[in-house]
This record gives structure tokens, sequence and C-alpha cells, in this order.
């Protein structure tokens, strides 16, 4: 007599297929070496007949300061091993923007690529901005710094917070770059998933847009706005509530017929669930793209969802919105 057995498997959902393939990705990109030379070269094509041509051929400049300071290898005071288990068994970020003590190379370099910056621009506000800021007391770039990372509008120097985003960018990328090969060998990588998928697991801060890898299958991926990380995030699920619920695209409808025919590079992810919205970037379809950059000059897709009620949950540090304030130049040195 033979006997048979029967196994019944479990059929899987569609998240859990999409958590799944999303395992067998790499969950995190670090910044490289090139990142702000790449940023300076795509703000370079996208000025081209912008409407914002010389803002985003000033963000290029900056960008070009960025990566010769990065080069320069300044080293950075990093995380203990200690820190690295202890950031893990909580499941947080190692780096967090907002509480992550800022050692005083942060503020050195800060100034050194100022001075660079000034060299390379023409006389007239950006160039007396930039000197200014340079000169600024190390209690004035503090004050701003907190205040610009954590998301304090008040009191905040708009004109100069570019400035002061390039330079916390500068360092976070550090920190992210060296830690990780200070850790390189370690029993437990210094940077991994997080409880909150939402936010950069290296520093915390939230995403400047979402983009779809070339080479991953179009798999998706946060970029963060600071450290320029990117990690892993399922597709069709909103970056701020994590609803798989009233996903929409939208984008900008091109003025000539070849255009409206080509695919967007670039949409916005829109959430009715929260009414917070994503913009999401499409390599593929535009290979130059660079998260950042372009998000400066898709900035009229911003106004158009706007003006349908969704509020946005990317945050570019070199183009915030508020209301500036009236406020004296910034307080030299030694004052």
């Amino acid at each position: 007599m033979t006997s048979t057995t029967t196994t019944s498997q479990k059929l899987l959902s569609p998240e859990e297929i999409a958590v799944r393939a999303g395992e067998q990705l790499t969950f995190l990109h670090l910044p490289d070496a090139g990142v702000f030379a790449a940023r300076a070269v795509r703000l370079r094509q996208l000025a081209e007949g912008h409407a914002m041509r010389d803002f985003l051929l000033f963000a290029a400049e900056l960008a070009d300061a960025q990566h010769r300071a990065l080069k320069a290898g300044v080293a950075v005071p990093l995380p203990t091993a200690e820190q690295v288990e202890a950031a893990a068994s909580a499941g947080l970020p190692l780096l967090p923007a907002e509480t992550w003590p800022r050692a005083a190379v942060w503020r050195e370099s800060l100034r050194s690529m100022l001075q660079d910056l000034t060299a390379h621009l023409p006389e007239g506000p950006a160039r007396s901005t930039v000197r200014q800021l340079a000169d600024a007391s190390d209690e004035h770039l503090e004050t701003q710094a907190g205040r610009l990372l954590t998301g304090v509008m008040f009191g905040l120097d708009m004109a100069a917070a570019p400035l002061l985003a390039a330079g916390l960018q500068l360092h976070w990328v550090r920190l992210a770059q060296q830690t990780a090969a200070a850790h390189a060998d370690g029993q437990l990588a210094p940077f991994g998933r997080i409880d909150d998928p939402t936010v950069c697991p290296c520093c915390a801060s939230r995403p400047v847009a979402s983009v779809e890898r070339l080479g991953a299958d179009g798999a998706r991926y946060l970029a963060c706005g600071l450290c320029a990380t990117q990690w892993h995030y399922v597709r069709i699920k909103c970056s701020h509530c994590q609803s798989t619920k009233g996903i929409s695209l939208q984008n900008l409808v091109a003025a000539d017929a070849a255009a409206a025919e080509a695919q967007p590079a670039v949409q916005a992810e829109c959430c009715s669930e929260c009414g917070h919205y994503l913009k999401l970037m499409h390599p593929a379809r535009d290979n130059g793209i660079e998260p950042v950059a372009d998000d400066l000059a898709t900035l009229t897709l911003d106004l158009l969802v706007s003006e349908e009620g969704q509020q946005r949950h990317g945050v570019n540090l070199l183009l915030l919105f508020g209301e500036p304030e009236d406020a004296p130049p910034p307080p030299g040195r030694g004052h």
C-alpha cells in the first residue's frame, strides 16, 4: 500500500513578493567619490535654456567646490564600534543629522570651500553672500546649521542656506564614506536596515527623490538629500505614510508634440491617503539623471502638484521654501 502526503504552500501577497525581491537586491548604495562632480555636470546640462539658468549654474559651481573639497581627503571624527552596535540594536540610523555632534572640522571645511568658491564667481550678490558666510562666527554657523537640519525656517538666512547646506552635505558624505571604510572589517556593518524605512539609514534625513536605478531591474531607491546615500524602497508605496493605496503619478505636459510622445523622466508620485508626494526619477528614460540636480530643475512640477493640494515629502537643502527673514549680516569671527 502506497501512502501519499500533500503539502500546502502559502501564496505570497504582492507586498510580500516585493519585499522578497528587495532582499535579493543590494539594499544600500553609499555615495562615491564623484557624487558632487556628477551633480555639477548634470546641473550645467539642465541649465541650458532653463528659466532657472542662473541659479542652476551657481549650484553647479557650488557642486564643483564640494567635489574639490571632498578630494582633499579631510578626516572627520567617526563613530566607535560601540556606537555602531548600539544604533544597530535599536534599529536607528548611526549618524542622525539632527543630533550627531558636528565636529569643528565641518566649519573649517565650509570656510575653505567658500573661499575656493569665491574665486570661481563673478562680482555680485552671490559672491558677497559667500564672502559674508565665510567670515561668519562659529556660533552663527552652528545656529544656522541647526535650523537647517531641523527644518526650522524662522531665523534661517535663506540666501546663505544653500551654502550652509553644501557644507553639511560635504561633511555627511565624508562621514558616510569614512565610517563605511573604517568599519568594513568589523563583524557588524555600520549601515543597514532600520525601523523607519522612510528616512536615510545613515543620517535619518528625508529623501530628496526616489530613483529607479539602472542595472537593478528598475528597483526603486530613495535618495538622501544630505549624505547622498540611496536605499531600497518598495515601489508603488508612499514614502511618507507607507500606504500602498491611492498612489498616482503626475507629470508636466510637454509643449511640443515630439516631447509629448516621450515618457517623462521625472514624475511626482502622489498619495491620496496622506496628501504627500515625492518625485520619482527614471534614469532609463534619461541616463544623466542626478536626484538633487533634477529635483531643482523640475520646480514647476512641484508648483503643479502643490496647486492640487499635495504636500512635498522630499527635502532639497539647496532650495528651501519659506519666508526669508530680514536680518543683519552674520556676525564675523571675533565680534
